[in-house]
């Protein structure tokens, strides 16, 4: 097994020096894991944060060969649980195929204050064949 924690010349940089956006864990199979740090966006409502959001995190998984197709696990952190419909709606435009298995949190706040909505993910890339 080999670890590579990455932050892609090609995709949006984080918004701190202070953490990695992707943990590639090589598997002896060829396999890969990809465990991305939760990412925000900017935008004046919940949808285009949500909107944001994917957009980064399919340039995150596209940088280590993968796509939003390969995500197994979700987390998705809202500031109010009561605008998860507006979410769900966005969601569903990027994560087209069987649902991955997923967690959704309502929080106080985020780290930056006008963040509404914060997503880590985990994708599975099987082995070249």
């Amino acid at each position: 097994m080999q670890i590579t924690l990455d932050n892609p010349a090609g995709a949006p940089q984080p918004l701190s020096p202070y953490y990695s956006q992707v943990a590639r864990v090589e598997q002896a199979d060829g396999s890969v894991l990809l465990f991305v740090s939760g990412q925000i966006a900017e935008g004046a409502t919940l949808a285009a944060q949500s909107r944001g959001v994917f957009e980064t995190l399919a340039a995150l998984l596209e940088a280590h060969g993968a796509s939003l197709a390969d995500v197994i696990n979700i987390r998705t952190y809202l500031t109010d649980i009561s605008e998860l419909e507006q979410y769900g709606a966005v969601r569903r435009e990027f994560l087209t195929g069987t649902p991955p298995t997923s967690m959704t949190f309502e929080v106080s706040r985020l780290f930056r204050p006008e963040a509404l909505i914060e997503i880590e993910v985990v994708a599975a890339v099987p082995a070249a064949g």
